[in-house]
């Protein structure tokens, strides 16, 4: 398969949707061929020394803190494979070695071989399971020394907890993905937890009372050092905005450090200054500000960046949700940041139509201005024939797909729609 053919061939596995365990994932670690550089073994596929893995999971943060690791890692001499989900644009985002991205040889060429091997499989690999299989062989074939892993959902049951890490960090835990991870918090964070391994150092974010007495436990179960980050990273220039970075910062070092892998203060100073993180309050011009923000959690946080940074200044504020998050929640978490909402048609077809988006606003805030646009180019335009600062926002999906227009790549549209 070229690189076209086997994205589609990707994409068509979304069918299968998503499964949570790990069976599937370990039974393809399993079948690819792989030299000394890993092997199964009983606490997941492990790493030949000297590479170390850094896993993270949470609820809102874990792209920031994956992305700071890798940079501080960078920064420090040494060879890094990044694995984050979703990606904005490109799949080629997901997974990169030394902050650049897998080549479209090198996805199409993993992609078939994981094709030929999985061919008459039942069940049949979901999405992310392949996703992962391809970033680990990757990973692999380039001999990184450090990798990052970001779980996609949960943590207990996800794919990339095949892996026997090093370190395990947890970042702040909230509500998100209650379909499949629980209506609780207590219950979230039991899969949160899960990525907590015997005797391996744990670094969490301050929690939720409920969170932390589950992380509590299962560290004590685990016999895992388990290390709380009370204190922001106030040391240095963060290249993203926002106080919650500094948290996401501290977190980030702490994981370095609980593996020894030793960053020094001109390091620590170049790779946070130099942190790249698309979508995440990414002020785009003076009058664009673009952030993935998904949940209620990530809301209130942008809206509390908004006022760190803009001070009392209101946005129209172009929004699109998915089907699966707490619009409700959304829309009043950015209701104080807003002077009226336009709700654009997106390419994802997991959003939300703009007509049930809108009639949140009319039962909730009438009062609010809002209207429906068809398409994101003509949100965007509308948008910017005022003369306050417009804020794009909902989804990283619609951020993908904005990002796309500003930077005048159409061709890129399909992909990060998926």
């Amino acid at each position: 398969m070229n690189y076209r053919e086997a994205l589609a061939w990707l994409y068509a596995t979304q069918r299968f949707g998503i499964k949570l365990g790990l069976e599937n994932i370990e039974r393809l670690l399993a079948a690819l061929p792989r030299n000394g550089d890993f092997q199964i073994a009983a606490g997941g596929l492990e790493f030949a020394a000297p590479c170390k893995v850094i896993h993270v999971a949470g609820t809102n943060g874990k792209g920031s803190v994956c992305a700071m690791s890798d940079a501080l890692a960078r920064a420090a001499g040494h060879r890094t494979g990044l694995f984050t989900s979703p990606h904005l644009i490109s799949f080629r985002e997901r997974i990169r070695v030394n902050g650049e991205e897998i080549s479209e040889d090198e996805v199409a060429r993993g992609l078939t071989e994981i094709r030929e091997r999985i061919r008459d499989w039942d069940p049949h690999p979901t999405f992310f399971e392949i996703a992962t299989a391809l970033a680990l062989q990757h990973f692999q074939r380039t001999r990184c020394e450090i990798l990052v892993l970001e779980t996609g959902m949960g943590g207990r049951l996800d794919a990339t907890n095949a892996v026997q890490s090093s370190v395990s960090v947890i970042t702040p835990i909230d509500f998100d993905h209650e379909k499949w991870l629980g209506q609780s918090i207590d219950q979230i964070a039991k899969e949160k937890a899960g990525i907590i391994k015997p005797r391996i150092p744990v670094i969490s974010a301050p929690q939720r009372p409920e969170a932390e007495v589950i992380i509590r436990q299962r560290a004590e179960q685990c016999e895992a050092p388990l290390q709380f980050v009370n204190d922001p990273w106030t040391k240095t220039r963060i290249a993203l905005r926002g106080e919650h970075q500094k948290m996401n910062a501290a977190l980030a070092i702490a994981a370095l450090q609980a593996t020894d892998i030793k960053v020094s203060d001109d390091a620590t100073t170049r790779g946070l200054s130099s942190v790249e993180w698309p979508a995440r309050f990414q002020i785009w011009n003076e009058h664009i500000v673009i952030d993935g923000a998904h949940n209620p959690a990530s809301a209130r946080i942008l809206a509390q960046t908004w006022r760190e940074e803009f001070g009392d200044e209101h946005a129209i504020i172009l929004l699109a949700i998915l089907r699966d998050k707490n619009a409700a929640a959304i829309v009043d978490a950015l209701r104080p940041i807003a002077s009226k909402f336009l709700l654009p048609r997106i390419r994802s077809e997991r959003a939300l139509p703009p007509h049930d988006l809108a009639s949140i606003f009319s039962f909730k805030t009438p009062s609010l201005p809002h209207s429906i646009t068809p398409s994101v180019a003509e949100a965007i335009s509308a948008a910017q024939r005022g003369s306050e600062r417009v804020l794009i926002t909902g989804s990283l999906h619609f951020a993908g797909e904005a990002l796309a227009f500003l930077r005048g790549d159409l061709n890129a549209l399909e992909e990060c729609a998926q």
